[in-house]
């Protein structure tokens, strides 16, 4: 029988070795047949016989490998020119060094891949490549000089910061005419930008500062978007955008703005977008010689009005889009509304809705031509001209909510050149801190209040209907300066001006201007005011704007009792949560010390139930701890189970102990059952015809053992 046995288990394993030698052959055959097919398709690739990928689809030279969940780029045909293979899965792994051969492809679709770095195996006759929506983080020189023929880069929605892209990258890219970066994490301009350059992307950036050589050398640049980054007006130098000679779009929608940067190019650009600020105010000048802009977007901002004058180069103007601005439509505006009514149907106006006064609220100022009317040429502004108008449409300057005092950027203002000469202030306004100059009926007093802010307060002896409010930073010569102005209405008697550049000197000006008497008009802003001859030589005062690391003297008390305020608030702060505190822990406190002393008391109710009255009095009684340290320390104890409870009793010295053989530790347990008959084991049978049930003798019948071993 064990001789059959071992016939048949010799005869299976023979079976089994000869099914794994034929799965060895068969995956040797397999391996090498596989062999033979990749080398038959590298051959027929480099003699360009390879067909069309079974996963793609072929169209001439346009190969569309998109959307099939590729890992890897398959062989392509020799005749491909535009190369599909956008939304699939290819890491750099994915891209075969035969790729870089394939000399006919100049058009590449790699985004939403899984790209970390910037391909190397691309062909050098590419002219552009597709890059966006992966997770591209440098940009290497190395990879970019292979692509000397590149003209459009996309590398938007990527991970590129200003530092992880290499110097002198571009160096080799002298064609590349495109370039977007949007949507990555750039902090600055990117440096070292090829000269061949016509159109840059850079919006939804961190860019913050735009610097006098940020584009230096990009003459040829035509197009520049920088929306949606952190641009203000003080971060940008003035000549930034004055070095784009040849710019015709220029786009800083969704940044931080207060006003059109400086020296914005005028000669080619056809199309500005300044939406989505925080304009206040459009200086006079600042659409100077922009004669060829068809379309000027000032959407989204805050503006009320716009000085006279600022459309007057705007010849080729065509698209006016002003959504979303509260505009106060009085005879602040009445130049635009003629000017609207002059150019007619070739100019399209959209979102030029008044906001206030009220009677017009929600009307186009287009269909003001009635109330319009009532505002003269040579009328009156300000509070007089309010007063003399027939009608409820008023014509006072709008004034602003948001802030107690007016303040500079939510007013018209005006630059030019001086016309005349100052007068010596070198007597009169100490340098720094506050200036006050006292003339025949006025009196003006300036007083810096932050690094950007000055505060300028005055009184007037007679009436005046408006004021003429201006002011010049001093430089190494104030002849090359430049004069801002605005105008005040004649009821107010502070002024606040911001915006200003910290550690400068400034002169301000105030002439008041008062009702037509016959004598010398000026207008200004639209409105016919008039300057008394007397008032001809303005009041002046000087200033220096303050460092942004020192505050003003005046206010040192004011900012120390500031500070002390809120020094004072976190440690009262600490004060009041270290008293919670503590009384939190307190009444913890008591609530643990509440419980653990119910928890006592209750135990010392229950003492019947260890049997203390049996061991003695209460006050010598012993606790349960001494209980379980009696049975727990001397092994020669035992529990005996008497009637109210149970205790623990001595194992008496001359009862030997029977260890089994070849056992060093045994412990001897002998069970002792009630003396008075009582059942501690209560059985579902009935027991009553035993009267011997209960007893040792009754137990050991029951099978219940007498003695136990218990080995440890």
């Amino acid at each position: 029988m064990a001789a059959e046995s071992l016939i048949e288990l010799r005869d299976w394993l023979f079976l089994l070795l000869l099914c794994l030698t034929l799965l060895v052959e068969v995956l040797e055959f397999a391996a090498a047949t596989a062999a033979i097919t990749e080398a038959a398709l590298g051959e027929a690739e480099l003699q360009g016989d390879v067909p069309c990928p079974s996963a793609c689809r072929c169209d001439d030279g346009f190969i569309y490998c998109n959307d099939r969940g590729l890992s890897i780029i398959p062989p392509l045909p020799l005749t491909a020119a535009v190369l599909y293979l956008q939304n699939n899965r290819i890491d750099n792994a994915g891209l075969p060094i035969s790729l870089e051969q394939r000399m006919t492809v100049q058009v590449v679709y790699l985004y939403d891949n899984e790209l970390d770095d910037f391909p190397t195996h691309l062909p050098p006759s590419l002219r552009e490549l597709h890059l966006q929506d992966n997770n591209i983080r440098t940009l290497p020189r190395a990879a970019l000089s292979r692509l000397p023929l590149l003209e459009k880069l996309h590398m938007d929605d990527n991970s590129i910061s200003t530092v992880s892209i290499e110097d002198k990258a571009f160096a080799n890219n002298p064609r590349l005419r495109l370039l977007f970066l949007s949507r990555n994490h750039l902090s600055s301009i990117p440096s070292g930008l090829p000269s061949s350059l016509e159109e840059l992307r850079l919006d939804d950036n961190r860019i913050s500062t735009i610097p006098t050589h940020a584009f230096r050398g990009l003459t040829s640049l035509r197009r520049l978007f920088l929306d949606g980054n952190l641009l203000a007006n003080q971060r940008i130098a003035d000549d930034t955008f004055s070095r784009l000679s040849n710019l015709t779009e220029l786009s800083l929608v969704r940044n931080s703005l207060q006003s059109p940067p400086l020296n914005l190019p005028s000669t080619h650009l056809l199309r500005l977008y300044l939406q989505d600020n925080a304009m206040a105010h459009m200086p006079r000048g600042s659409l100077d010689g922009m004669r060829r802009l068809q379309k000027l977007d000032l959407s989204g901002n805050n503006l009320t009005t716009l000085p006279r004058g600022l459309f007057r180069d705007l010849d080729s103007i065509s698209q006016l889009l002003l959504r979303g601005n509260p505009w106060y439509c009085g005879c602040n505006l009445r130049w635009l509304h003629d000017w609207l009514h002059v150019r007619g149907s070739s100019v399209t106006v959209r979102g030029l809705t008044c906001h206030a006064p009220e009677k017009v609220r929600g009307r186009s100022l287009r269909d003001l031509t009635s109330q319009m009317e009532q505002c003269e040429v040579d009328g009156l502004g300000g509070v007089e001209g309010a007063k003399r108008d027939k009608g409820d449409f008023p014509t006072d300057s709008p004034t602003t909510t948001t802030v107690p005092l007016p303040q500079g950027s939510l007013f018209t203002l005006r630059s030019r050149r001086p016309v005349h000469r100052y007068p010596d202030l070198g007597q009169d306004s100490p340098l720094g801190g506050e200036g006050e100059v006292t003339g025949k009926t006025l009196v003006i007093s300036v007083k810096p209040l932050s690094p950007e802010t000055v505060h300028i307060t005055w009184q007037a002896a007679q009436p005046a209907s408006a004021f003429r409010l201006s002011w010049l930073r001093l430089g190494n010569s104030p002849a090359m300066g430049s004069i801002t102005e605005t105008l005040v209405p004649g009821d107010r008697r502070e002024y606040l001006l911001t915006q200003l550049q910290p550690q400068s000197s400034y002169i301000i000006c105030l002439v008041p201007l008062v009702v037509n008497k016959g004598r010398r008009a000026s207008i200004i802003g639209g409105f016919n005011l008039n300057t008394d001859s007397e008032h001809e030589h303005p009041a002046c005062a000087r200033t220096e704007t303050v460092d942004p690391q020192v505050q003003p003297g005046a206010d040192q008390g004011q900012d120390v009792q500031g500070t002390d305020e809120l020094a004072a608030l976190p440690l009262a702060g600490i004060i009041g949560g270290v008293t919670a505190c503590a009384s939190l822990f307190l009444i913890f406190g008591i609530f643990c010390w509440y419980g653990h002393r119910a928890g006592y008391l209750a135990a010392e109710d229950h003492t019947g139930v260890y049997g203390r009255d049996a061991v003695g009095p209460r006050s010598g009684a012993k606790h349960y701890d001494d209980y379980v340290e009696s049975g727990t320390i001397k092994d020669t104890s035992i529990l005996e189970i008497g009637t109210p409870g149970f205790q623990m009793t001595p194992l008496a010295a001359h009862q030997p102990l029977q260890p089994k053989a070849k056992v060093e530790d045994m412990t001897y347990i002998h069970t002792i059952f009630p003396s008075n008959n009582t059942t501690l084991y209560r059985s579902t049978l009935n027991h009553t015809a035993n009267p011997g049930y209960g007893t040792n003798r009754g137990y050991r019948e029951g099978g219940i053992p007498d003695i136990d071993y218990a080995y440890t």
